[in-house]
């Protein structure tokens, strides 16, 4: 079976930024006191430990096969907000860690790639070299993880800062609703096309940059 090398580009870019994007949830966490991460061996860019199989395999493949919108996740790293030095500030840290380690790697590699494709006669991204084609993906991918993972939805970033940022009053209301988040994160993202809708602008904005 041959493999275009584009669902090999995606594949590498969304496996390296999302195990960053785990790590970097962990080593934030170490700076404030928490060694769990550390302790689990999480800290790690070996991608074994990170693996889920529900979310790093097993719904990527039904993606790939069936055309849906691919959506993939690793194991979350540990946290124990208790060892934290100030938990309700560090983990709000910790939390924008993740997203934050994303969009500096979209912009790292969008910069890379605008040099690299500077001068040259590229009229579609097939024309990219391998290096070029590989860096595009890799902006492409952390910029949508940045972005996807600040939805205010359980289990995602978005939800962990908008939860250390509710008043105390309406946090009550909100535990009940965050079990059912991943319910209403699969509704949106396979009935609707609100995450197109707020990732556009964006992909043109990269597009745009990249282009000089």
């Amino acid at each position: 079976m041959n493999v275009d090398r584009w669902t090999i580009y995606w594949f590498v870019a969304l496996v390296i930024a999302i195990i960053l994007h785990e790590i970097s949830h962990g080593i934030v966490a170490l700076w404030f006191g928490d060694d769990t991460a550390k302790r689990a061996g999480r800290l790690t860019l070996n991608p074994i430990p990170h693996i889920d199989p529900f979310g790093s395999i097993i719904l990527p493949v039904l993606g790939a096969l069936t055309g849906f919108p691919v959506l993939a996740w690793a194991k979350p790293v540990p946290v124990n907000p208790a060892r934290l030095r100030n938990q309700r500030r560090d983990m709000l840290i910790v939390s924008l860690a993740g997203p934050t380690t994303n969009f500096l790697l979209m912009f790292a590699a969008a910069l890379a790639t605008r040099e690299l494709i500077r001068g040259g006669n590229y009229f579609t991204v097939d024309d990219l070299p391998p290096v070029a084609g590989f860096l595009f993906a890799f902006a492409i991918v952390n910029l949508f993880l940045g972005l996807f993972n600040f939805l205010p939805i359980p289990p995602l970033d978005g939800s962990a800062i908008l939860e250390r940022m509710l008043p105390a009053r309406y946090l009550a209301t909100w535990y009940k609703f965050r079990p059912y988040g991943i319910l209403v994160l699969f509704l949106l993202v396979f009935s609707t096309d609100i995450i197109g809708r707020i990732f556009d602008p964006f992909l043109e904005r990269l597009l745009d940059f990249l282009r000089g």
